[in-house]
């Protein structure tokens, strides 16, 4: 259940964490963990070309807290962070 501004997230079984290697694999709602400090966790917003980043939120025992964003450019994403695998096939995409 959703609290105010947050959103519940649920957590994948396992901690599969990759390197980005990719811009491609940095889509909305990915998990992300930086990797100085892999017990912190966020949620992957979609990117913001006029403050040229993504906003990312933080997200603490599956509950995202969207009150508390922070702004981080693609190339700290890809040497800084972190991804979640996730299996391909299992992603929806809605048709307008």
């Amino acid at each position: 259940m959703a609290h105010g501004n947050n959103i519940n997230i649920p957590m994948k079984n396992g901690n599969n964490f990759i390197t980005i290697n990719d811009a491609y694999q940095l889509v909305e709602g990915a998990k992300i963990r930086a990797k100085k400090y892999p017990e912190e966790l966020f949620v992957l917003s979609g990117y913001d070309a006029s403050k040229r980043g993504y906003m990312v939120y933080p997200v603490d025992e599956g509950l995202q807290f969207n009150d508390f964003g922070v702004l981080v450019t693609e190339n700290e994403l890809m040497f800084d962070y972190e991804i979640q695998d996730f299996d391909v096939n299992q992603v929806r995409v809605n048709a307008a």
